[in-house]
């Protein structure tokens, strides 16, 4: 037989982005992030906001997973996140019970956090707002959950089917939830640059009334096209 694993494995020190990456991603929509990492990054559309409108937010992420029907991980995040991040509670969408109500939301946005997003359920809806902290989740129940573990706060996790570790870049509006490698970073902010001055052209040009994109052009005047009456 295994030994009970403990209550709490806990990783305290992991490579966080610094000041000048999480700004270079500042104002990004979460649209543009995935198309720079090539339709990818983007946790299930199961996971909604329960932010108010404009809402856009970007930070490390602090990992945690709470087994089903247990928030003592999420409690735990408390002793180890610093102000900025955003927590990502994975509960491999377990969402019979709530995962937290406003009050563990509030401690966390009191601790630091600017977000919480998970893959489990919450409930205290109307609370959980007037807390402040902004929320992206899998659900709402006031079914109450169990604080007995075990858990784990800082290891790499899956939430919404995507694998995410503690100081990855997370990019959240009203459209969802997207992951940036840590070791991405970079190269994602040059590509969204790039992405973002080629949307902006196009922007103008609809506003000016541009009916159809050039490139369409290319196409309706090839054999991919087949006319039928």
């Amino acid at each position: 037989m295994l030994d009970d694993p403990p209550l709490l494995t806990v990783r305290r020190n992991f490579p966080r982005p610094s000041p000048k990456q999480i700004d270079a991603f500042r104002g990004m929509p979460t649209a543009q992030v995935v198309d720079a990492m090539d339709g990818r990054g983007a946790l299930d559309r199961s996971i909604k906001p329960q932010v108010r409108p404009g809402t856009a937010l970007v930070g490390p992420a602090l990992t945690a997973f709470a087994y089903p029907a247990d928030n003592l991980a999420l409690l735990g995040c408390l002793d180890v996140l610093q102000p900025g991040d955003i927590v990502v509670c994975a509960t491999d969408s377990y969402r019979e019970t709530a995962l937290t109500g406003d009050l563990l939301a509030g401690m966390l946005r009191n601790a630091g956090a600017v977000a919480l997003v998970t893959d489990g359920a919450i409930r205290d809806q109307d609370g959980v707002e007037a807390a402040g902290l902004p929320v992206w989740h899998g659900g709402v129940t006031p079914n109450s959950p169990a604080r007995f573990g075990p858990g784990s706060v800082g290891l790499p996790v899956t939430c919404g089917g995507v694998p995410v570790a503690s100081g990855d870049l997370i990019v959240a509006d009203r459209d969802g939830v997207v992951v940036v490698p840590h070791a991405r970073i970079d190269e994602v902010a040059e590509r969204v640059a790039l992405i973002r001055e080629a949307e902006a052209a196009t922007e103008a040009q609809v506003k000016a009334g541009m009916v159809r994109p050039t490139w369409l052009d290319a196409v309706f005047g090839t054999d991919k096209v087949r006319e039928i009456d």
